[in-house]
Formats: C-alpha cells, sequence, structure tokens
C-alpha cells in the first residue's frame, strides 16, 4: 500500500546519461505492485522546492513525460497512493506542502483530527481531505518554534499516533533528506557515490544500490549526499546494520510472459521446488521449529493468507490431531483472548510481513505471553521481528498484486508443518511418512502438468466472463480453497462470485440460482465427493451450470463436458495441486474482460493500514 521513493547527492549533475530525477519515476515504477490510484513527486530546483502530481494508473507515465526529461536536481522525493484519506485527487495526492515542508507518507496518523483542528486554531488552513497534509502542517509549525529539525521531528514523534513511515524535504535545507519510521517499513540506500537514497521497499532502488539499512521503529534519519545518521526516538544515535541485497532485479522481470501474475502462476512448481530442498534432508524434514509441544494452535491473517490459514486448520487437525482455530486478523487483535495458556501457538500468516492488522493481533497475543510464529514471504520484516519462531517462505518477491505463489508457498509450508508433526507425535506412520517424502519429488511435474493445459481453463472462463454472479462450492478443506478461487475471481476479473460449503446453499442461497448460473465445484476429498455431487445435481435441478475441478480418482462421466480433472495426490499435498485450476480461470477471465490483472483496481499488494 502507498509507496515511497527518494534521493539526495552532491549537484543537480550527477547522472551524466540520466536526468537526476529518473530515480523517482525508476522507484515508482518498481513500487507499483503495491497498488496505487494518483503519482506525484517533490524536488528541489533553483533552491526552490516544486510539487507535480497526476492521477490514474497513468499517472507516473505523465509525471516522467511532463517533469523528469526537463528537470536535474540533487534532492527529491515522489510517491504512490492508494486512497485512505479522501478521494484520488490531486488535491488528496502526495507530496503535501505547508509552508516550507514537504513530504510523503506512508501509513496513518491515527490522531490526525485532533492535531488538524489544533492547527487550524493556529492559522493553518487545508486544501485536501489527508491526515498526510496535516503532518506536514504539523512538522511546519515545529519548526517555526525551533528552527531545528532534530528538535522537530522528536517532538513530531511524540505527539503522532499510528503506524507512518515520512520523507521529509525542508526548504530551508536543500542539501538533506529527512526520514521518520514507526510501524511502517522504510529503508535507506547506501552508496559511494555521492548519493543516498529513501524507500519503502529496496526494490525501488536495485538499479541503483543493493546496501540499504533498514530503519527501526520510532527512529528518525538525516541523509545527506555521504552521511547517514539515525536517532531513536531519545534523540541519540543509533548504529545500524547495512545489509546487502542480493536478489538483483530478476524477479520483477517478466521473464516474456505478458503479465507478471501469469509468470508467477508458472513458477509454482519451482516454489515448491525450492520448498522441497529447503527440509528435505536425509529422507525427513529437517529445519522446522519444535512445536510438538503445543497443544492447541491459533492461526490470524487476512486475505488469501486467511484462506491459507483454513488449509492449514484442516491439515494440522487431520495429519497431527492438533486442534487449531483460524480468525480474521482484524477481528483477533480485539477479541479478549480467554484460552490464555503457554501450550498454545498463534500463527501470524502474511506475504508482506507487513500487514498491519496481522501485526497488531501478534503483538495482542504477546501481550497475553503467547509464542507466536510468522509465516512470511520478506525476509527482515517488521512481522519477523515480533514473533517468537519464523518460517520464511520460498515464492521470491511477488509483484501481481493479488497472490498466486506466495498462496502455494504458504498453504506448503503448513503442509510440511502438519506433516512434521503429524510424525513427531505419531499421528503418521512411518511408511505414509516415506511415501508422502516420495510423492513431494514428483508434485512439481504434476504442477507443470496441470500449468500446460491453459486451454480448458480459457474456455470455462469464456462461460463466465460476461455472467453477474458466479458460486463456488466445497466441502471441508475444499471450501477452503472455493473460498481462495472465488476471491481470486474477484480480485482479478471483477465478476462477483461467492463460495459457500455445499452443503449449505440449499438453506437459503439457492434461491439466487437461475438458468445459466455458473457453479464451480470443488471436489478432491473422496470421503465427501458423494455428498458434494448430490449437492451439484440441486443446483443443476434449477438451471445452473456446474463446473467441476474434481480428482481423477473422483471423476464422474455426469460432469465430463465441463470437467477440469487433475491429478490425484496425497491428501497433504492435493491443495497445492487444486489452488491452480482455480487462479487461471480467474487470470483467463480477467484477461477476456481486458482487466489489469497485474494491478486490480482500489487494491494493495500491502496493506499497512487497519
Amino acid at each position: 500500500m502507498c509507496g515511497i521513493v527518494g534521493f539526495v547527492g552532491k549537484d543537480k549533475q550527477l547522472d551524466k546519461e540520466k536526468k537526476s530525477l529518473s530515480v523517482l519515476i525508476d522507484g515508482l515504477r518498481q513500487l507499483q505492485y503495491r497498488g496505487y490510484d494518483s503519482a506525484g513527486v517533490a524536488f528541489f530546483e533553483d533552491n526552490i522546492v516544486k510539487v507535480y502530481k497526476e492521477i490514474g494508473i497513468e499517472s507516473i507515465n505523465l509525471l516522467e513525460q511532463n517533469v523528469i526529461s526537463k528537470v536535474s536536481s540533487n534532492l527529491g522525493v515522489g510517491h504512490t497512493r492508494w486512497a485512505t484519506h479522501g478521494e484520488a485527487s490531486i488535491d488528496n495526492c502526495h507530496p503535501h506542502q505547508v509552508g516550507k515542508i514537504t513530504l510523503v507518507h506512508n501509513g496513518i496518523i491515527e490522531n490526525y483530527s485532533e492535531l488538524k483542528q489544533e492547527l487550524i486554531h493556529l492559522d493553518y488552513s487545508f486544501k485536501s481531505e489527508t491526515d498526510t497534509e496535516v503532518g506536514a502542517a504539523l512538522i511546519d509549525y515545529l519548526y517555526h518554534q525551533t528552527n531545528d529539525m532534530n528538535k522537530t521531528l522528536l517532538e513530531f514523534m511524540k505527539r503522532v499516533k499510528g503506524a507512518y513511515a515520512l520523507g521529509i524535504i525542508n526548504s530551508d535545507d536543500p542539501k538533506k533528506l529527512f526520514a521518520i519510521r514507526n510501524e511502517n517499513p522504510l529503508i535507506i540506500g547506501i552508496t559511494n557515490e555521492g548519493r543516498n537514497y529513501i524507500a519503502s521497499d529496496i526494490i525501488a532502488l536495485t538499479s541503483y544500490t543493493n546496501h540499504y539499512i533498514e530503519m527501526k521503529n520510532e527512529s528518525f534519519a538525516v541523509i545527506k549526499d555521504n552521511n547517514v545518521s539515525i536517532y531513536n526516538k531519545s534523540g541519540l544515535l543509533v548504529d545500524n546494520e547495512i545489509k546487502i541485497y542480493d536478489m538483483g532485479n530478476t524477479e520483477i522481470s517478466k521473464n516474456g510472459e505478458s503479465t507478471f501474475t501469469l509468470k508467477e502462476i508458472k513458477e509454482q512448481s519451482c516454489v515448491f521446488r525450492k520448498s522441497v530442498e529447503k527440509y528435505q534432508k536425509s529422507g525427513t524434514l529437517k529445519s522446522l521449529p519444535s512445536l510438538a509441544k503445543y497443544k492447541k494452535i491459533k492461526i490470524v491473517a487476512c486475505g488469501s493468507a486467511y484462506h491459507a490459514g483454513l488449509i492449514g486448520k484442516y491439515l494440522i487437525e487431520k495429519f497431527a490431531e492438533i486442534p487449531v482455530d483460524v480468525e480474521i486478523a482484524s477481528e483477533y487483535r480485539y477479541n479478549k483472548i480467554l484460552d490464555v495458556n503457554r501450550k498454545t501457538l498463534v500463527i501470524g500468516i502474511s506475504q508482506s510481513g507487513e500487514t498491519a492488522d496481522t501485526i497488531k493481533a501478534l503483538e495482542h497475543a504477546k501481550e497475553s505471553d503467547l509464542d507466536t510464529l510468522g509465516i512470511i514471504n520478506a525476509a527482515g520484516s517488521s512481522m519477523e521481528r515480533i514473533v517468537d519462531y519464523i518460517l520464511n517462505t520460498c515464492a521470491g518477491r511477488e509483484i501481481g498484486v493479488a497472490t498466486t505463489k506466495a498462496y502455494s508457498a504458504q498453504i506448503t509450508e503448513l503442509a510440511f508443518m502438519a506433516l512434521d508433526l503429524g510424525k513427531k507425535l505419531k499421528h503418521i506412520e512411518k511408511e505414509e511418512y516415506q511415501n508422502i517424502l516420495e510423492e513431494l519429488k514428483t508434485l512439481p511435474i504434476k504442477i507443470d502438468q496441470i500449468l500446460n493445459t491453459r486451454d480448458q481453463y480459457l474456455e470455462i472462463a469464456k462461460i463466465i466472463m460476461n455472467k453477474n454472479d458466479v458460486f463456488y462450492l466445497g466441502r471441508g478443506i475444499d471450501y477452503a480453497l472455493a473460498m481462495e478461487g472465488s476471491l481470486k475471481l474477484k480480485e482479478l476479473s471483477y465478476i462477483h462470485s461467492e463460495a459457500y460449503t455445499a452443503g449449505e446453499l440449499k438453506h437459503g442461497t439457492i434461491s439466487l440460482i437461475e438458468k445459466d448460473t455458473p457453479v464451480l465445484a470443488i471436489i478432491t476429498d473422496p470421503n465427501l465427493a458423494s455428498k458434494t455431487i448430490s449437492n451439484c445435481k440441486e443446483v443443476m435441478a434449477r438451471g445452473a451450470n456446474v463446473i467441476p475441478v474434481i480428482t481423477d480418482s473422483i471423476s464422474n462421466l455426469e460432469f465430463k463436458n465441463n470437467s477440469i480433472v487433475i491429478p490425484t495426490v496425497h491428501p497433504l499435498l492435493q491443495p497445492i495441486l487444486t489452488v491452480i485450476p482455480l487462479q487461471l480461470i480467474a487470470y483467463e477471465a480477467a484477461v477476456l474482460r481486458d482487466c489489469n490483472v497485474d494491478k486490480p483496481k482500489n487494491l494493495a499488494k500491502s496493506v499497512t493500514v487497519e
């Protein structure tokens, strides 16, 4: 959600081949995956801070055409905004400029309303509906009281409540870039070439540097062309480790595919191989934390990660016989924890490791002295610093806003956890355990088999592309998969869809079934297949067009025309295969409807606000 990039250099002639502000456009382009509806830049030119903003999906291109090619500067900041306070408009777009202060901001200033009223009484006026403009006005006011930016930023941190990251320019000082970080990611890119940077993600800077510092919570930085000073909330200088990002920018290439999303769907067999390689050593699973001491597990997550948690619940309960509850993180964080037990483990799942609600949920658990574990796809994230145990997935960087390979990597980690716990707790026999380990070797081949039959998913997409409603049905673990399939269709194609447990549909919702209503039925559990097939017949009798996603061991002749038949594998691994057709159907429908698949409207990759 939202993206920040900024730089400070020795002078405006630093770039021989490119204009200085190219770093802002390059960075904003790399941050597009986070989702945005407007973009803007601010920079020094002839000792004046100038601000340019654009609205809409082409805003970065417009900035490049109208500003960047004409300007050289030694200091600038840029921002992609995803609307929270106020609509996408020029007034609400970042950067915001008040008096001597110009800034860009990720996150939320929770007490902005009270601060705004105070500042109005101090003769400040506001053009926008945003909390960010209030932040700029507060810094401007505090600076006028102290004439010292260090004191100003310290006081700002004391006055402001919320999670935020800011990049700040003061018109009195054209050689310094300022930054503040609290509960929202911000890194400082380091070079020995007379220029330093800030960004909300190192990916924005990979063309310029791979050396960076992760700012800690409640800290601020004064950044010059050849020096970086970082201070804690007491105003004391702190030492910070300079890290090296060694992934390059290969992961931000489409590798010849038409979209990042399609590339990432196709990478799932490779992701699974990496996951197996990480764990499989000498015929057993290594490197998993020792979790067998826990008698109960609570999973907290949002969106697709929540759906992954539901898969984890079924697998852990089935194979390890440990009770598991799954809660939406934004609800759990406000609930009273009744079962305060040291034998309860709370697992948070987040692709970015920066999901605000999941982080707060984990903090809520830790306040009750519960142990926590994070399943995360981003090393060095805020969530990683909170939890007691960490499982980093092997998905690699995911650019498509609607998750595909990161979701698969999450359910892979949960499957391995269930397998490991099942073995240690003696609920999985040695022979079955070895058979599963053998099957791990063949699963990537079966993933590729599914990926290589795209034509059938295109045909299904043609059936549903112009429908107003699509229903997904499933029982047990298939219901959790149906929820993810339905979400993918909504996210990518904007077609309204709902997922229901197959047995629940007849308790009211069946009234929505009309002639030719598409119903995708997930049928992979042989113990529940006959029940789900019976429910399918109920909706078929009312005119529904049933499209089963069914394993070859269950395949039923009644559905032979529209069936998507996938290989049967061990139940522990089946969800990893089953979700891929659901992703591809949603993808093909979105392409047919001419949707922006990589950047669906109104969505953000990393939801760092409540």
